[in-house]
């Protein structure tokens, strides 16, 4: 009886053992949450297009345009702009974009490559043929470059030149940039310095008080909220329109916030 006994108590013990063990690797099986690196936009290939021009070497009538973002040269666009047929400006989705751009198949091309940014819209003209002076008529795909943009690959006499382009990344210096309008009432924010894909398609604000605040698609660059958030410091949430990533950045504005003020973000898309 007594080995019996001994027996019965080491099988328990062997037992115990066992599925004190398998405890362990059930433990050590736990997969961990994979890490997920940023989003980094790549360069698109490359796409037939024509390209001419509009002002003058100063790029003066550039100012200004389609998207809202101003002096584009104190706003950190340069003179390397563009304005966008319809087709590809996607009503104001493709501001902040940015292009590689080089002249083919012309006697007028050079062999240089510009790097342009969407910030104004060609609008259609139909009292002129799409092949005859309605360039920026849909579904062409044109560019109309300032033109500094345009001499780096072609000479102006042209016109007119047939181009290949890509998309390519947006490399901005700093975080997204957020300049402010409206009233106390409604809050316009233009929105610059976009990195990565460069454009935006959602936006939302959250002041110290608030949740988030979905924001409607005004014009161009610009989104609008019809809420009250004087006196809240202010963070924004943005979604890139071709990359679809969502970051935040936090805290952008201080409580103390001005309209007709410009503030820049920790944070941007690559």
């Amino acid at each position: 009886m007594a080995t019996f006994h001994s027996l019965l108590g080491f099988c328990v013990f062997i037992l115990s053992i066992t599925t004190l063990i398998s405890s362990f690797g059930n433990v050590t099986a736990v997969p961990r949450t994979p890490y997920t690196a940023p989003a980094v936009y790549r360069p698109s290939p490359w796409t037939h297009a024509h390209a001419t021009f509009y002002g003058d070497e100063s790029a003066a009538s550039t100012m200004g345009g389609a998207c809202g973002y101003g002096n584009v040269v104190t706003n950190g666009y340069g003179t390397d702009t563009a304005a966008l047929s319809s087709t590809i400006f996607i009503d104001g989705y493709a501001c902040g974009q940015c292009y590689q751009i080089r002249c083919v198949e012309s006697p007028w091309c050079s062999k240089g490559i510009a790097t342009i940014t969407a910030t104004n819209l060609c609008p259609p003209n139909w009292s002129q043929d799409s092949n005859a002076g309605g360039w920026c008529n849909p579904p062409r795909t044109h560019f109309d470059m300032a033109k500094p943009a345009f001499m780096q690959i072609a000479q102006w006499k042209a016109g007119i030149v047939p181009v290949m382009y890509r998309r390519v990344p947006c490399v901005r210096k700093g975080g997204i940039r957020f300049s402010f309008q409206g009233n106390g009432y409604w809050l316009l924010v233009y929105v610059m310095n976009v990195g990565g894909a460069g454009d935006i398609s959602q936006m939302w604000v959250k002041g110290t008080k608030t949740a988030w605040i979905s924001m409607s698609h005004n014009w161009g660059a610009s989104y609008q909220a019809f809420a009250t958030l004087k006196g809240q410091a202010l963070s924004f949430k943005i979604t890139s329109y071709t990359t679809k990533q969502t970051i935040v950045a936090n805290n952008v504005a201080p409580a103390n916030w001005n309209l007709g003020l410009t503030y820049q973000a920790l944070t941007n898309f690559h």
